[in-house]
């Protein structure tokens, strides 16, 4: 399965009420760590069926972007159950990013 593209019409249903755990990158285009993370983000997304994995452009979203706090990018949050249980800001290995969805 391919990364998501999270706006505010669709997070309520792909984020708050999703039966899987939601891998969120928070990116914007003109971001280098972000276009670091993208690649191994949509890795984990094409190699675990168990979650879900979202992508969401801060510039077109800043609404959830001041929702989730987000001051530096990338940040990845983790939620389950509609509660973010993780959070990490700044480029990570995929290991890091592996890890932070065993919560």
């Amino acid at each position: 399965m391919s990364a998501i593209t999270i706006t505010k019409e669709n997070f309520e249903e792909e984020v708050m009420k999703s039966d899987k755990t939601v891998l969120i990158d928070f990116w914007a285009p003109w971001c280098g760590p972000c276009r670091m993370v993208s690649p191994i983000v949509d890795e984990i997304a094409g190699e675990k069926t168990d979650i879900k994995v979202g992508k969401i452009n801060i510039d077109e979203e800043t609404d959830l972007a001041r929702e989730f706090k987000v001051m530096s990018i990338p940040t990845l949050a983790v939620v389950k159950d509609g509660q973010v249980v993780n959070v990490a800001v700044g480029a990570r290995p995929k290991s890091d990013i592996e890890a932070m969805l065993n919560v």
